[in-house]
């Protein structure tokens, strides 16, 4: 397998945690054959500084030019005085418009060894593995007219989508259902929205491709209600974009940090990878980040864009096996002495990007010799 990735690893935190996941992407193509070459480029801050633009178009026509995008993070309080299109965030928001993708993905998973974590029991959160399918570039964010009079004091959003636009964000819902438990729950509020009547009549039209794979609809209030109660009942939950953002950060809880999550956006020309988590500035260089959210988001581009589901899954099973130990970085850490809490270890960003790398050793050494047998 040949891969050809740009990095933007960004601002704060983002070149800490970004390079632990290059380093199991190194780890992951070293044991298994596989050619991967990085192209590193700026954005956000630090392309700002260096080039003066948030997004340079050389970082842009390397991206296009890639066979997939490793973003950290982008944002820093010292560029809060620029106009919105000309901060940080606005390079990070030019290259997903530019690359395309309409879906992201965003799983959400209870981690038997972070069960504590979670502000719900563990009785509760436990089993929960759902996949969360946003759609990206239509609905309330993009849809006009949309204004804000401030003499008469009247704003207005518009909430639009096609068919089309419905209809393809589904099927990636429902092609993922297909690899995982076979059960997609659309989220609408169809009983008050003219535009969720066409989004569940479009869910519903796809549904009928995958008599495989089971639909089920709810509305919007009831589903963020269920992902609390019986978080483990979904699969695959499809949403609209306003829905989308609140369900999945709802979600987080569930995982317990945001540090652990990670997430794909893919349809488009080139995927686009990267952790949840923002630049956090304050612990940037102190060696406090949490990379695991980023190795996870290297597990998905090695799924997504590379085809590669054994070594995704290896990656996803070395950082389980870590946690199990007890390798906490601070984030996950529970209550307690700095240095051993609670039968855990507190380990710098780099110590736990080791551990992760050495537990994956373990278990590609292990399958080798499984196959030697």
């Amino acid at each position: 397998m040949q891969l050809k990735i740009t990095v933007v690893a960004g601002d704060g935190i983002g070149p800490e945690v970004t390079r632990e996941a290059v380093s199991i992407l190194r780890a992951v193509a070293e044991l298994n054959g596989h050619q991967f070459t990085y192209t590193d480029m700026p954005i956000g801050g630090v392309a700002i500084r260096q080039h003066g633009s948030p997004l340079p178009a050389a970082t842009l026509d390397a991206s296009l030019a890639s066979d997939a995008v490793l973003l950290g993070a982008v944002g820093g309080n010292e560029f809060n005085s620029l106009p919105p299109s000309q901060r940080p965030e606005a390079g990070l928001l030019q290259l997903r418009q530019a690359l395309g993708g309409f879906a992201n993905l965003r799983p959400s998973i209870a981690y038997p060894a972070l069960a504590g974590n979670s502000p719900l029991r563990p009785e509760v959160t436990e089993g929960a593995n759902i996949l969360f399918v946003r759609e990206l570039l239509s609905g309330l964010y993009f849809g006009s007219p949309r204004s804000w009079n401030k003499d008469t004091g009247v704003a207005l959003n518009t909430m639009y989508y096609t068919r089309e636009e419905v209809l393809r964000v589904a099927r990636v819902a429902f092609e993922q259902a297909r690899k995982r438990r076979k059960k997609v729950t659309s989220v609408d509020k169809a009983n008050v929205l003219e535009v969720s009547q066409l989004w569940r009549a479009a869910v519903t039209e796809v549904a009928a491709e995958y008599p495989d794979v089971t639909l089920e609809h709810q509305y919007v209030d009831a589903c963020a209600m269920h992902l609390m109660n019986t978080p483990r009942n979904f699969d695959v939950v499809l949403a609209e974009n306003l829905f989308g953002d609140i369900l999945t950060d709802e979600a987080a809880v569930i995982t317990g940090s945001l540090g652990m999550l990670p997430s794909a956006t893919v349809g488009g020309k080139v995927n686009l990878y990267e952790p949840v988590h923002g630049s956090a500035p304050d612990i940037a260089g102190t060696g406090k980040a949490n990379p695991l959210g980023a190795i996870l988001t290297a597990a998905m581009l090695l799924r997504h864009s590379a085809g590669l589901e054994q070594d995704a899954l290896a990656v996803e099973s070395a950082v389980n096996n870590v946690l199990s130990q007890g390798h906490r970085t601070t984030d996950i850490a529970r209550s307690g002495q700095p240095g051993q809490q609670s039968g855990q270890h507190i380990v710098s960003t780099q110590e736990m990007g080791k551990l992760v790398f050495a537990a994956l050793h373990e278990i590609f050494n292990r399958k080798q010799a499984l196959h030697a047998v």
